[in-house]
């Protein structure tokens, strides 16, 4: 017990020892760190953070713009039907795309054009049901032809 307390009392004093004091350091300003320096540190955070945040979000904004000015490119509908498996109905220029998409592979099962377009031009979509009846439709045509 008594080591205990002098190794303490060692430890606790030694630092002092090897500390010099202020007045004797030379040449070197000791400045407190004030409210105002935690002011002026915090602002300058929020104002970088924020810089950020704008490009951050120009970057989002301007990787969705079309080249062209309108979407050439854009999905209709999709099926799933597995965990990894869908089936999607793309949509490009005056062409729609059934792609079968798996991990490790997209292959286009039907295209359609014409009056064998699932979705029309208006934008019009029906349910599940009837997305899910045109595409059995159109790959029973498919089989068949």
């Amino acid at each position: 017990m008594v080591r205990f307390i002098l190794s303490v009392l060692f430890y606790a004093y030694l630092p002092s020892v090897f500390a010099s004091p202020v007045s004797e350091v030379s040449g070197v300003a000791v400045k407190n760190v004030g409210f105002q320096d935690v002011l002026q540190w915090g602002l300058a955070l929020i104002f970088v953070l924020g810089i950020f945040g704008v490009f951050v979000w120009s970057l989002r904004k301007l990787s969705g713009l079309p080249v062209g000015g309108e979407a050439k490119m854009r999905v209709l509908g999709g099926l799933s039907l597995g965990m990894r498996e869908k089936v999607v109905l793309l949509e490009i220029g005056n062409k729609q795309l059934v792609l079968g998409v798996t991990p490790g592979r997209i292959e286009a099962l039907l295209v359609l054009d014409g009056e064998d377009r699932l979705v029309s031009d208006r934008g019009e979509q029906g349910g599940p049901s009837v997305f899910s009846q045109k595409l059995v439709q159109a790959m029973k045509r498919r089989g068949n032809g």
